[in-house]
């Protein structure tokens, strides 16, 4: 009896040696995961040093970073100073110019819309837009005068086109070749954003009249071709672009920070841009356009490629809802299947031997050489950023979103964007 006895103990006793620690050990391990949805908070900190020396080796002034996974965020701190010359510092819910960031959002609107069976994506957009007839290929420029000739298009301009950057149609005061940026100036094309008085229905008819790089379909240049669709939202829609926004996917999705214009009550969360000069940070100033144009100025122009200003938060809620196919919060914006035609590649080998293909409103992660560079992400993510520098980035396989703010001008050597997104995928620890 005692034998038994003994060799019961010692089993129990052997029992609770090998199952208590493992117990306490998955507790705790259980825990973590649920605060960061397994992201390694260690990991994490990672990106607090990064940033932070970041700021002292004066790359930036400061900004603001949100990381969500699962459908939460997990991570949302300001760093620095939005003011250097005021000391003002960063705050979590500070408005930044988000500019082309602006262009994920007007493509899901024209989306909104198609669902609706509106038109096909193929579609001329010209049809609804009829001064689109008449545009051609670049032949001669001028320098003299920045006059310049055209042959006819062998294939018009689709909506399609518009959407992933395939149009043909150039950026003005950011195109990469001089003769497009001349002949823009002096047609009197607002480029992205303006203070002046000035609509999409008079700015967009000029674009048409000036030339395109290639033949619809034939190349990859960054356009001002979701210009051309903030226009065509208000035609089909027959509703001015920045009411379609808001009342159609800002309020719905409770973006209350999203706008093209910032009401006097958000007047003074805007973060100032700012600009390095003999080693110190300054605002920036331009007589090119009105910096202030969300708080000042006639509130007219509706930059569908440029045009808004956001917050981190705002702009996970609008991440999120793609991540969810086309879903947030139990507001449908879009259909699962609108969403999944959306996410593929529409360019062909137009980027070949690149890391990223283009889709219909982002840059996307492709399968080999995308993933293969590595701090990419993994197949799908897709992403873009901002002229002010900004970035985001969303991975559908690990359901993880990233968001970098900042508000510069000129080149400091920056390199938190690479580095953010890099730290980001290595603080994945599940």
């Amino acid at each position: 009896m005692k034998a038994f006895a003994y060799l019961f103990l010692t089993l129990l006793f052997l029992a609770s040696c090998r199952e208590q620690p493992e117990t306490s050990y998955t507790a705790i391990r259980s825990l973590k995961g649920q605060e960061t949805e397994g992201l390694d908070p260690d990991r994490l900190k990672r990106i607090d040093q990064m940033i932070e020396e970041a700021i002292a080796e004066g790359e930036i002034p400061g900004g603001v970073a949100l990381i969500a996974r699962n459908g939460k965020i997990v991570y949302h701190k300001a760093f620095g100073q939005s003011n250097k010359e005021q000391g003002t510092p960063f705050q979590k819910n500070d408005i930044f110019r988000i500019a082309s960031q602006t262009k994920a959002i007007t493509s899901t609107a024209v989306m909104m819309l198609w669902e609706e069976g509106h038109f096909q994506l193929d579609e001329p957009i010209s049809k609804y837009i009829p001064e689109f007839e008449n545009t051609g290929i670049l032949a001669t420029f001028a320098e003299s005068d920045s006059s310049f000739t055209t042959t006819s298009l062998t294939t018009p301009i689709t909506i399609r086109h518009l959407l992933t950057h395939t149009s043909g149609i150039g950026y003005g005061m950011i195109d990469g070749d001089p003769r497009f940026r001349k002949a823009f100036i002096k047609a009197g094309i607002v480029d992205a954003f303006t203070a002046k008085a000035v609509t999409l229905e008079e700015n967009v008819p000029k674009i048409a009249q000036m030339p395109l790089h290639h033949q619809p379909g034939e190349g990859w240049t960054y356009s001002e071709g979701l210009d051309v669709l903030g226009r065509f939202v208000e035609i089909v829609s027959e509703m001015p672009f920045d009411q379609f926004l808001k009342s159609r996917i800002f309020d719905p999705l409770g973006m209350e920070d999203t706008w093209f214009y910032l009401p006097q009550q958000l007047a003074d969360r805007l973060v100032p841009v700012q600009y390095k000069e003999d080693g110190s940070w300054k605002i920036f100033e331009t007589d090119v356009f009105n910096i202030n144009y969300p708080i000042e100025g006639a509130r007219s122009y509706f930059s569908g490629g440029a045009g808004l200003s956001s917050t981190a938060r705002d702009y996970y809620v609008f991440l999120q809802m793609m991540l969810n196919k086309g879903e947030y919060n139990g507001v449908r914006l879009l259909s699962r299947t609108t969403v999944e035609t959306m996410m593929v590649n529409q360019i062909g080998d137009l980027w070949e031997g690149g890391p990223a293909d283009f889709n219909l409103a982002f840059s996307v992660v492709n399968d080999d050489y995308g993933v293969a560079k590595g701090g990419l992400g993994g197949p799908g993510t897709f992403e873009w950023g901002g002229y002010f520098n900004t970035q985001y980035f969303a991975d559908p396989g690990e359901q993880v979103i990233g968001i970098l703010m900042k508000q510069t001008q000129g080149n400091t050597g920056d390199q938190t964007g690479w580095k953010f997104k890099q730290m980001v995928f290595a603080a994945i620890a599940d």
